[in-house]
This record gives C-alpha cells, sequence and structure tokens, in this order.
C-alpha cells in the first residue's frame, strides 16, 4: 500500500484482532472469499435499479451477481422474495417502515432498556418523529418473559400498523406464534429484526419466524451471519409487500447500492449454505451457555437468567461493584474486547450503565469449545473481582494472547 499511514492503521488492527479475543455479539470475522470480494472491482460500479432494470449501462455482471444473492439468501431463509441492497441495518429497517407505513401511524417495538434496537422507536431518533412508536416489555427481566397478555391489550387499544419482534440486547427466544397471533388479532404487519441471531435461524439452531406466520424478517449480514456488514430485507411471499420495499429502498430511501457488499453478501450466503454452518450455529448458542454458567456459578446477575442465543447480558454493578464503563475498560486492558450495556429498568446512564453484553459469534469462528469459553469467563471474571491489580491483569493478558495464538482467525470456513 503507497498510504503508509493507512497501512500502519491496518496493521495495527490486525495485529489487535490476532492477539486478543472478540466478544462483541454484533461483531465477528469473515472469511478471506468475502473479503476479497468486498474489495473487488464492483466498488468502481454504479448500479442505480435492480437487476435488468438498471438506470446505468454496463450492468452483465451485477445483474448476475445480485441475482445471485438473491437466490441464496431466499434458500437460506425459505422466503420469496429479498432485497439485498440495504447499506447497513437500520437503513432495512427505516426503509420498510415507509414502505408500509404513512408519517403518523403507529409500530409497536421492544422498548431499548428492555432489549430492543434503536430504530424500534426510541426517541433518540429522527424515526421516531415520523412515526408514533409504542413498546412492550419483559414481565420478568429475570426470566426473560415478555408480557404477551398486556401486549395484546395494548395492540388492541392503539391499533399499531406494524409489530417488531426482535432485540440488540436479549438473551431468550421469541414467542413468533403469540406475535403473529396478535398481530392477526389486531391486523397488523408482523416483522422479525433478526439482526442478531440470523446466522442461527440460517443455520437451523434457532427458530424460523417465517415459519410462524410473519410477513417480513429484516437483519444485518455480519454478526451471527458471518458476511460484511450491510442489510438485508426479507419478504416470506407477500409479492405487493416485496415491491413496495423495493421501491422504498430505492429510490427512496438510498442511492446506488454497493456492488462490493452485495458480491460480498453472496460469497457469505453460500457459506452459510453449507453443512459446516449448520455446526458453526449450533455451537454458538453451546459456548454461549457455557460462559452463562460460569457468570452463574459466580454469583453473577444475568439478565434473562441466562441465554438461549449467542449473548450473554451479564449486571456486573450489583454484583460486583464495577460498572459496565469500567468493565468494559479493564477487559480491553487484557485483550477481551465487549460492550458495556443497559441493563433493564438500569438505574445508571448509558454511558456508564450496569451491564456487559457479551457473546460468541467471533471466538466460535476461532474453533472455541465450552471448555474454551469457560475459561475465558472464569478470566472475565478473575479480571473484573481484581480490576486494580496489575500484576494479576497481565497475567490474565498472558493467558489471552496464548488462547488466540492457538486459534488463530482461519482464512475459510468451508
Amino acid at each position: 500500500m503507497r498510504d503508509k499511514l493507512v497501512e500502519k492503521f491496518i496493521k495495527g488492527e490486525e495485529k489487535r484482532q490476532a492477539e486478543g479475543l472478540e466478544l462483541i455479539p454484533s461483531e465477528n470475522y469473515v472469511s478471506q472469499d468475502v473479503l476479497t470480494a468486498n474489495g473487488s472491482v464492483f466498488t468502481n460500479k454504479y448500479s442505480e435499479g435492480y437487476p435488468g432494470r438498471r438506470y446505468y449501462g454496463g450492468q452483465d455482471f451485477t445483474d448476475q451477481v445480485e441475482r445471485l444473492a438473491i437466490e441464496r439468501a431466499c434458500k437460506l431463509f425459505n422466503c420469496k422474495f429479498a432485497n439485498v441492497q440495504p447499506h447497513a441495518g437500520a437503513p432495512a429497517n427505516i426503509a420498510t417502515y415507509f414502505a408500509l407505513m404513512e408519517p403518523g401511524d403507529t409500530i409497536m417495538g421492544m422498548d431499548l432498556s428492555h432489549g430492543g434496537h434503536l430504530t424500534h422507536g426510541h426517541p433518540v431518533t429522527y424515526i421516531s418523529k415520523i412515526f408514533r412508536f409504542i413498546r412492550y416489555k419483559m414481565k420478568n427481566v429475570d426470566t426473560g418473559e415478555i408480557d404477551y397478555d398486556e401486549m395484546l391489550e395494548v395492540a388492541k387499544r392503539e391499533k399499531p400498523k406494524v409489530i417488531m419482534a426482535g432485540f440488540s440486547a436479549y438473551t431468550r427466544e421469541l414467542d413468533y406464534a403469540k406475535f403473529s397471533a396478535i398481530a392477526k388479532e389486531v391486523g397488523a404487519i408482523v416483522i422479525m429484526d433478526a439482526a442478531h441471531i440470523a446466522g442461527l435461524i440460517a443455520g437451523k439452531a434457532a427458530k424460523n419466524p417465517f415459519d410462524y406466520g410473519f410477513d417480513i424478517i429484516l437483519t444485518t449480514t455480519h454478526k451471527t451471519l458471518r458476511g460484511p456488514r450491510g442489510g438485508l430485507i426479507l419478504t416470506r411471499d407477500n409479492e405487493e409487500i416485496a415491491k413496495k420495499i423495493d421501491k422504498a429502498v430505492f429510490p427512496g430511501f438510498q442511492g446506488g447500492p454497493l456492488m462490493n457488499t452485495i458480491a460480498a453478501k453472496a460469497v457469505a450466503f453460500g457459506e452459510a449454505l453449507t453443512p459446516a454452518f449448520k455446526i458453526y450455529a449450533a455451537q454458538i448458542i453451546k459456548n454461549a451457555r457455557a460462559m452463562a454458567e460460569v457468570f452463574k456459578r459466580n454469583e453473577i446477575r444475568l439478565l434473562c437468567g441466562g441465554t438461549d442465543n449467542h449473548c450473554v447480558l451479564a449486571d456486573v454493578y450489583s454484583s460486583l461493584g464495577v460498572t459496565g464503563k469500567e468493565a468494559q475498560t479493564v477487559l480491553d486492558e487484557v485483550g477481551i474486547t465487549l460492550n458495556m450495556n443497559m441493563i433493564a429498568d438500569d438505574p445508571r446512564k448509558p454511558m456508564d450503565p450496569s451491564g456487559i453484553r457479551f457473546g460468541t459469534p467471533a471466538i466460535t469462528t476461532r474453533g472455541f469449545k465450552e471448555k474454551e469459553c469457560a475459561r475465558v469467563a472464569e478470566l472475565m471474571i478473575l479480571t473484573l473481582k481484581n480490576k486494580d491489580n496489575k500484576k494479576i491483569k497481565e497475567a490474565v493478558h498472558k493467558k489471552i494472547k496464548q488462547l488466540a495464538k492457538k486459534f488463530p482467525i482461519p482464512k475459510s470456513f468451508v
């Protein structure tokens, strides 16, 4: 690379990833094939429109690669329609809202503090000024049980046009049948934001909302799906809804698609269709449960009481007297990357909350099994209990580097 300063930053990030352990649930490692596609000459091409209906010439290969990505996405999630053009998860969500609703219409989504996402209607977002959001919560934060009876009562009263399932910090499996039943009773479209667990669904390790009557699945293409950073909108079988979504994405919300990213999505979807990916998806959950059990044995409070997916939420403040921000910082010092996170009804502030969120997609990609994940959890707790002990932190950091060296980041998964 001619730009030596940027090359220095890239090399530094490569070293950080190689020598540390990535536990942020929304992050993962992609294959060399995905990286190659993402850095390909498709970067050079404008492709406004859709396959067979572009506004510029020279689209022979862009059409072919986008059609391939669509075909593979539909096969992965057992649906008829897919839009692979959203640049990220939030644009996919917002474009879908615009496709289905008018300003002022009502959406029911999960409360952010109980595990939802900013795009599900948090007041700090601009989208909350356009649509009217109502929220549901967990009935019991220690088990993760959602109050579906209250959801039904609120839905009957408020008549939402869309009911949104899905989350960014919730560790149990949703009752999709109940969501669909509530939506049917009030005449709402039911959508799953599967950004965090799309890979688990694709790998058959988690239930597919389409099997329970959901109309749409929204997702990112990274996280557990292990592809490039991007978005994806899936429609089960309603062609009218699919056409509205296509028009909302382009020309309604975005300009030209990122064809290099779409090529990388096609590669990732192909990898996710292999038998090896099913083994990977199942192992993610086994590993997360192994880590959760270590925290429980050490009497550290877990939100929802444990996990059914890739993620663990721990209340480290009430259990250890360490804030989420302190925990994130001190674990970073020993080579473990995770994120501070609000817990349900958190008395602390978002930038210094009570909890941490960590998960297993990336370390599972490296080949970690339950034994190694339990060991990482033990080292995390040891570090948090000795956050000011330099000698112990240095010893932990050495062990983390040894684990990282033993399980290098793979270049290929198939």
